[in-house]
C-alpha cells in the first residue's frame, strides 16, 4: 500500500480499451484509493486488508472519473461470516508528469 502523508491533488492519465487517454486530477482520500489499486495490481484491495472509512464511496468517485474498476465479491469466515468486496483496477493508470497541485 502506498505511504505518504500528502494526498493533494495530483493529476493520472487513464486509459480505458474503448476510447482515447483522459486526464483527470484526483485528491485525498479517492486518491489514496487510486494509488491503492494501482499499487495492487491484478490482485486488487479489498477493505479488510486496506483499512478505509468509505471504499464504496472511493471507488464510486473513481468510476464517475471514467476509471473501469471492478467489484468481485468475496466470502469471508470467522465470528461474522459474509461477504466483503475486491475492487481490481483495470483501466491502466499511470501517473502524469508535473508537479503536484496542493
Amino acid at each position: 500500500m502506498t505511504r505518504s502523508n500528502n494526498w493533494g491533488a495530483a493529476p493520472f492519465h487513464i486509459h480505458n480499451a474503448n476510447g482515447p487517454a483522459q486526464l483527470v486530477t484526483v485528491k485525498g482520500r479517492d486518491r489514496w484509493a487510486l494509488e491503492c489499486l494501482i499499487a495492487m495490481g491484478i490482485k486488487g484491495c479489498t477493505p479488510i486488508e486496506s483499512p478505509g472509512p468509505r471504499w464504496s464511496g472511493y471507488i464510486h468517485k473513481l468510476r464517475e472519473m471514467g476509471i473501469a474498476i471492478e467489484t468481485i465479491h468475496e466470502k469471508h469466515g470467522g465470528p461474522f461470516p459474509g461477504t466483503h468486496a475486491r475492487y481490481v483496477l483495470r483501466s491502466h493508470v499511470t501517473r502524469a508528469s508535473g508537479k503536484e497541485v496542493a
